[in-house]
């Protein structure tokens, strides 16, 4: 008996001190990149590095605008313009660069200085764009289950899903990276609302709406605000696709 205890015991110190045992992520990160700026390698490669950090939901937002400099970005998404140009209008400072990377929604630093983006995330959370909204995200018998929980009195918000192409390897044949091949990681290649968030909430989605275009993963975010003017990002999970 008194064994059994001493094991109960050290089982459940390890899953107190593991920080891998309750890890919940400390910051979404978006990196505004483009396959035609030859500053943005070192960016793509660092989210490549945070991709894998349980702190982080990392994604990469490929944009269009420098596709004029001779190639083609191959994984651009006009929301993704949109997007970045929407939190430049919110925050006021019509700082709209690559490798930009956003932190929470808020805050926004050099894509390519983990040094910087870690201040970020120390500055988003210190103004209140902390992860706070609990989401979790389940896989099986072909659906993806997403269960939000609820928030501080007040709060509200859109709760979004992105389809995620895990790693995707693109040689480039034109403009100032030509005859790079760059691995890019964590892409948004879908978009899909789930609905509005003011509380707990469920939703179902068939993985075959999902996986499409090389995703083979996803992100669940709960944001404040709506496409046109984003808030902070109040939750964030994500999960492989089976």
């Amino acid at each position: 008996m008194f064994a059994s205890r001493v094991s109960v015991v050290a089982l459940l110190m390890l899953a107190v001190c593991d920080p891998a045992a309750q890890a919940q992520p400390l910051a979404v990160v978006e990196l505004f990149t483009s396959q035609g700026c030859s500053s943005c390698p070192p960016a793509d490669e660092l989210l490549g590095e945070l991709k894998n950090d349980p702190s982080f939901v990392a994604v990469s937002l490929p944009i269009h605008y420098w596709d004029y400099l001779g190639w083609k970005d191959t994984l651009a998404d006009p929301r993704h313009t949109a997007r970045q140009k929407a939190y430049s209008r919110v925050r006021g400072d019509g700082d709209v660069y690559t490798p930009q990377a956003v932190v929470n929604g808020v805050v926004h630093a050099l894509g390519s200085d983990k040094a910087e983006i870690k201040k970020a995330v120390d500055t988003a959370r210190e103004h209140g764009a902390r992860l706070s909204v609990k989401i979790d995200i389940a896989v099986a018998n072909g659906q993806v289950s997403i269960s939000v929980g609820a928030g501080n009195d007040g709060l509200s918000g859109e709760v979004w899903l992105w389809g995620l192409a895990s790693a995707v390897p693109v040689t480039i044949q034109r403009g100032e990276n030509k005859g790079r091949t760059i691995t890019y990681a964590n892409v948004v290649r879908r978009w899909v609302k789930l609905g509005d968030w003011v509380g707990p909430g469920h939703w179902t989605i068939p993985v075959t709406d999902i996986k499409v275009d090389l995703v083979d993963g996803v992100a669940v975010i709960v944001q404040g605000g709506n496409p046109n003017k984003p808030g902070a990002i109040l939750g964030a999970g994500l999960a492989a696709l089976q």
